[in-house]
């Protein structure tokens, strides 16, 4: 897809954001182009989740902008979601909810979450990783250009999350959709990203995987013992993907 490549999807200017008197994020410039997986890390309380909400149009930032491409479609994959355990209700028809879709649409969302046999089975009834692969074909009904997930694997083993995150690089090839995800899983997540982005209620460092993992500001908030365990999970790239471009955002990094 080489007329898709360097597609600016979404973008911010000096985005500042605050919760009453307290600012929470300040500063936040980003671009998500189509094509590209951005895994955002941070501490607790750093802004992660607050940003995204930001994204969708759930907070009205206090200064700054969002800009996004016209007509775009955005896919949202929340923390967690809670579904009263004595109601009787089919993935099917969680997925229906709360518009109709043809079940072509439905069946095919389950495909690409990886459940393509689950659509009676009761949602009461689902394991916590099939559970979250259901948020995911949720969010992929509408065929987004942009698929957001805030912390979509927790609660997830590590086998489980890895074969989530894997499930997201074929949903991005599938699409060609931008992914954003927020994670506290630092070694398996950044391995399936092609750039990290770490937030402290700023944007501290930018770049590829291995560029963020030595970073300064990155090993003064999680360790220097994260570099090493980075290298345990990062997949070796023997393809190119088509949505690469030429400029670098490496060199955030050093900032």
């Amino acid at each position: 897809m080489p007329e898709m490549c360097c597609v600016t999807l979404i973008e911010t200017h000096n985005l500042d954001i605050r919760h009453g008197a307290n600012t929470v994020l300040t500063g936040v410039n980003l671009a998500l182009e189509r094509g590209e997986i951005v895994t955002i890390v941070g501490p607790n309380g750093s802004g992660k989740s607050t940003l995204l909400r930001a994204l969708i149009g759930a907070i009205k930032p206090a200064r700054g902008s969002i800009k996004q491409l016209p007509g775009l479609r955005i896919g949202y994959v929340p923390q967690k979601l809670h579904i009263d355990p004595t109601l009787p209700m089919t993935v099917r028809r969680f997925l229906g909810l709360p518009g109709r879709h043809a079940d072509t649409d439905l069946h095919t969302a389950l495909e690409q979450a990886g459940l393509p046999d689950l659509q009676d089975r009761q949602m009461a009834d689902l394991s916590g990783g099939q559970f979250q692969r259901v948020l995911l074909a949720r969010a992929l009904i509408e065929k987004p250009d942009l698929l957001i997930l805030d912390e979509a694997t927790q609660g997830l083993d590590q086998p489980g999350s890895a074969a989530f995150y894997r499930r997201i690089e074929e949903v991005r090839s599938e699409l060609h959709c931008a992914v954003l995800m927020v994670s506290h899983e630092l070694h398996v997540v950044m391995s399936a990203s092609d750039r990290v982005i770490c937030l402290n209620g700023h944007i501290c460092c930018e770049g590829k995987p291995d560029v963020v993992a030595s970073a300064p500001e990155y090993r003064a908030i999680f360790g220097s013992g994260t570099q090493g365990a980075l290298a345990l999970y990062r997949h070796d790239h023997d393809h190119h993907h088509d949505h690469e471009c030429d400029h670098d955002h490496s060199h955030e990094a050093a900032q």
